[in-house]
């Protein structure tokens, strides 16, 4: 059973509530060149489409900064209200003040302590920024990142340690860093005018036992919304377990307001899986629900035949396809489960378990696929198409059983199964 939620400060981004009692929201960047306003919006669309609720954009050149509030103007346009934040480092100070329009436009800046400014530039640097989302009543996320740790802070506290009778480990100082670049940047933004509720802080590490040590301190230490994710993650598997050893952890403690799983695309690889793991996180810890779960089982010597693995990917992506209608007409279906199996070892009950499910044929078993509705079985299919029957099915099921929410009236896939087809009486003609 997990943790009671931490109790975090609330604040709004945008249209969007983040920490106190609202749903752990779920980010993600955009990799487009920001000054292409084009691709940038096609991205950000793309990432909003897969379910990203806050889209961050790089601003780092003034070319990136002017193209901010044509973007925002653009996704408006298409319907697409999604708060954009701006990822500042080095010369974020200078492209605010000389970019009203981006400094407007943005829903929060995202400030690197360790990279606002050097030495004597630090201070006032990072003051201005402060001052400039004071002005502008928007929120800051003041995301330390430990590649680029303040140095001075760092090696202060390094010195320090070595000069204790008992010295600490050098990466528990470095933990130490970490949070108290957080905690102080906060504290000096407070003492600048942003108010406390306005501040969202992450401490970005790579390492899955530092991001929790780190974030449980954090967490003890102050009622600041936190942003949680792994940085440099990886790619592929490494990226996606990695991300979820370390959050999954934090957020079965209560810990965590917002969460980005930062993956390595591959070359010309798709943005938006990032968001679709960051979901199935959340959901699989029962934290939210944002689209049907679909059941299916490993396979086994039992199941020689790909079948039921084609059919349990074609239903999942027919899912998530149907899901950005699904969702505007029907309450609750995020909530349903869907289970396709692949023999009659663990078939029928997981069947019966979920909402909707089929058990189809394992090797050398009958050639029929019995359906289940809420644990009673209510049709048999076989033939060449139980795949496009069992897909009409799932929309019928969906039409049934969920509250109407006012959309417009939904419509059956083209090709869908014809009543000749199928059996009530729980046997194929």
């Amino acid at each position: 059973m997990s943790s009671p939620r931490r109790s975090s400060a609330s604040t709004r981004i945008g249209p969007v509530r983040l920490g106190g009692a609202a749903p752990i929201v779920v980010q993600s960047m955009t990799n487009t060149d920001t000054a292409d306003i084009e691709a940038t919006v096609r991205q950000v669309q793309a990432l909003v489409r897969a379910g990203s609720e806050l889209v961050r954009v790089t601003v780092n050149s003034s070319e990136a900064a002017a193209a901010v509030a044509p973007i925002r103007e653009r996704l408006e346009r298409a319907g697409t209200p999604v708060p954009l934040i701006g990822d500042f480092h080095f010369n974020g100070h200078k492209l605010l003040r000389e970019h009203p329009d981006c400094a407007v436009a943005l829903a929060k800046y995202r400030i690197n302590p360790g990279n606002v400014g050097r030495g004597s530039k630090r201070d006032p640097q990072f003051a201005e920024m402060i001052e400039i989302a004071c002005r502008h009543d928007k929120p800051v996320r003041i995301g330390v990142n430990w590649g680029s740790l303040d140095a001075d802070l760092l090696t202060r506290m390094m010195d320090e340690n070595s000069a204790l009778p008992q010295p600490r480990a050098a990466q528990e100082v470095m933990r130490s860093a970490v949070v108290q670049s957080a905690l102080q940047s906060a504290q000096r933004a407070e003492e600048l005018g942003l108010p406390h509720e306005r501040i969202v802080l992450s401490a970005k590490v790579s390492g899955v036992q530092d991001l929790i040590a780190i974030y449980r301190d954090l967490a003890a230490r102050c009622d600041y919304a936190l942003h949680l994710g792994l940085t440099e993650a990886g790619m592929g598997s490494k990226g996606i377990v990695a991300s979820t050893a370390g959050m999954a952890v934090l957020l079965q403690e209560g810990i965590g307001d917002t969460i980005r799983v930062s993956l390595t695309p591959q070359p010309n690889g798709d943005r938006t899986q990032e968001v679709i793991v960051a979901q199935e996180i959340l959901q699989t810890m029962g934290l939210r629900s944002f689209t049907p779960l679909v059941v299916a089982c490993p396979g086994c010597g039992r199941t020689t035949s790909t079948f039921f693995q084609e059919l349990a990917d074609r239903i999942q992506s027919h899912i998530r396809a149907r899901m950005p209608v699904w969702r505007g007409e029907y309450a609750g279906v995020e909530e349903m489960t869907v289970a396709v199996m692949g023999c009659v070892v663990n078939g029928p009950g997981e069947s019966k378990h979920a909402n909707i499910g089929i058990s189809l044929p394992g090797t050398g078993e009958r050639p029929v696929a019995p359906v289940y509705e809420d644990g009673e079985k209510t049709v048999t299919l076989k033939g060449e198409r139980i795949a496009e029957e069992f897909q009409q099915l799932v929309e019928q099921y969906v039409a049934r059983h969920y509250v109407r929410t006012g959309g417009a009236q939904a419509t059956a896939n083209p090709g869908s199964a014809t009543a000749s087809h199928i059996s009530r009486t729980g046997t194929q003609p």
